[in-house]
């Protein structure tokens, strides 16, 4: 397998301010490029940009899955095993809010996985997770 290419999303925002300060202070992302209506973060080395634009800024519609309502427009990274539970538990330090509090999902199955779910400021959900093993990624 080779080495994955980082990933680049854009998304909309309310407030900028608010948005430079959950990504860097809460998520302890690094700073890119930016202007007065856009800022690029280094998320786990994956480029993602906030966009100025309130209009936009909508709560996500939701979905079962494994018993939890998920919402179903949501970003985030895949992490390693041990930096899952590294994250989860800094964030929990830092009180986030979780709408899925961080948990072991599909526990026993070919896609068992660590997964958690919270909202950024605008309202823009964010799902991490971690699969011990990294071949359930895809599997059926």
């Amino acid at each position: 397998m080779s080495k994955i290419q980082p990933f680049h999303i854009a998304f909309p925002v309310d407030d900028l301010k608010a948005a430079k300060n959950f990504y860097t202070k809460i998520l302890d992302c690094s700073l890119g490029r930016y202007s007065d209506t856009w800022i690029d973060f280094n998320l786990f080395g994956h480029q993602i940009v906030a966009h100025l634009s309130p209009d936009e800024v909508k709560t996500a519609q939701k979905s079962e899955v494994d018993g939890k309502m998920v919402p179903v427009s949501h970003f985030g990274v895949i992490l390693k095993w041990s930096q899952w539970h590294e994250f989860a538990k800094m964030l929990q330090k830092k009180n986030i809010k979780f709408i899925i509090e961080p948990y072991i999902r599909f526990k026993g199955g070919s896609g068992e996985q660590a997964t958690m779910f919270f909202l950024d400021p605008s309202g823009n959900a964010l799902e991490f997770k971690s699969f011990k093993d990294q071949s359930y990624l895809f599997k059926k």
